[in-house]
């Protein structure tokens, strides 16, 4: 008769047998086909200086995303890289990709990818967002840059846009790898998704009202849309509205797959956005950080927020208090005088819909002076 110890050790051999016979999981085992475009479909044209492919990596969800890799041309060797994605809502063929290319343009390997559920990258259904899922996506960008025969895994650095400006801090307080951040023109998506625009609604009962509104909405509908760009706006509508329009919606910046510039986002997509805080642990950043906001923008309490919290650990909006960074020195707040919000999506035009003289708001030398100090 067996023991038991012994039938436990007959059922593992049985198993190890029958795997050794069985298809084992890899991570190739997790690639998603994906249809991507493969002309060149940007809002920006293909700099001479610069060498471009579509690519592809994976993500620890089991997710692929669609990238595009920007490399200078001629360069030999082991180069820095840079990982770049946004604005909220947006496509890498918009800024994110511009940032991309005139980093490239300056020495780097830089990977401008959409984000999960977005663009032509995978997950259903479309336009959804989690904290979580998106500071991944910056992580699994750094895995893929690490493993590029060209790349220098030492010296990668990470640029988020708009709302993945807040996403590219928590990304940076959550991995060593980064070794230096910008958060452009950023907004913090949780702060704004529980307390709206300039904390408005930061109190319980409005809080509790959005809950209400969500919950609801994911049994009457759960896959209703909202948050996309006006297809027309006032005159008197403010601003920042305008700013939007005139990138998202007009040939200026305008793209087909851009969640912005057509039926926006899920209601529901966002909701786990509006219950988080994920810039809690940013003071404790030890790694170099350029936060850049237009001095007209609509947006820059965010930023100026942020910078303050992450070097002091306590700023106005930030109900937590924590203590001041460890490595202050290597952290940098950059205003642009005159630039709006949407000016450092592309550097703004003198008029409107992308027409006229550039404005060239965006500091690419700066930045890229930034990337190499921090880099090296």
């Amino acid at each position: 008769m067996r023991t038991i110890g012994s039938l436990f050790i007959a059922i593992l051999v049985m198993m190890f047998i029958a795997g050794c016979g069985s298809k084992q999981t890899t991570d190739n085992d997790m690639t998603q086909e994906l249809n991507l475009t493969q002309e060149w479909d940007k809002v920006f044209p293909l700099s001479e200086k610069v060498n471009h492919k579509k690519v592809t990596f994976e993500t620890q969800y089991g997710l692929t995303l669609a990238a595009d890799l920007y490399t200078p041309k001629d360069a030999e060797g082991k180069l820095a890289a840079i990982a770049v994605s946004g604005p909220f809502g947006a496509t890498k063929e918009q800024s994110s990709g511009l940032y991309a290319m005139k980093m490239a343009e300056r020495g780097f390997v830089a990977l401008a990818f959409d984000p999960s559920y977005t663009g032509e990258s995978s997950g259903e259904p479309r336009r959804t967002a989690s904290p979580d899922i998106n500071t991944e996506d910056f992580m699994a960008a750094v895995d893929f840059l690490s493993k590029q025969d060209n790349v220098d895994a030492e010296k990668i650095g990470i640029i988020g846009i708009c709302g993945w400006g807040g996403i590219a801090l928590n990304a940076a307080a959550a991995d060593t790898r980064i070794k230096a951040t910008v958060a452009s023109t950023m907004y913090d998506m949780t702060r704004v998704s529980g307390n709206d625009y300039n904390d408005a609604f930061d109190v319980e009962e409005a809080r509790h009202k959005n809950r209400e509104n969500l919950s609801k909405q994911r049994l009457a509908d759960p896959n209703a849309m909202a948050g996309g760009v006006l297809d027309t706006v006032p005159p008197q509508a403010p601003n920042f509205v305008h700013d939007y329009y005139d990138y998202y919606k007009t040939e200026r910046g305008y793209h087909k797959r851009s969640g912005n510039s057509n039926d926006g986002w899920r209601v529901v997509g966002t909701q786990a956005y509006s219950n988080s805080r994920f810039l809690y642990y940013i003071n404790e950043i030890r790694s170099a950080v350029l936060v850049m906001h237009g001095a007209d923008a609509h947006s820059r309490y965010f930023g100026e927020a942020a910078y303050k919290y992450m070097v002091e650990g306590k700023a106005e909006g930030y109900n937590f208090i924590g203590k001041p960074n460890p490595n202050p020195e290597n952290k940098q707040l950059l205003i642009i005088p005159d630039a709006s919000h949407c000016d450092l999506y592309d550097g703004g035009y003198e008029e409107k819909a992308g027409k006229g003289q550039p404005k060239n708001m965006i500091p690419w030398d700066k930045l890229a002076d930034f990337f190499k100090e921090n880099l090296k």
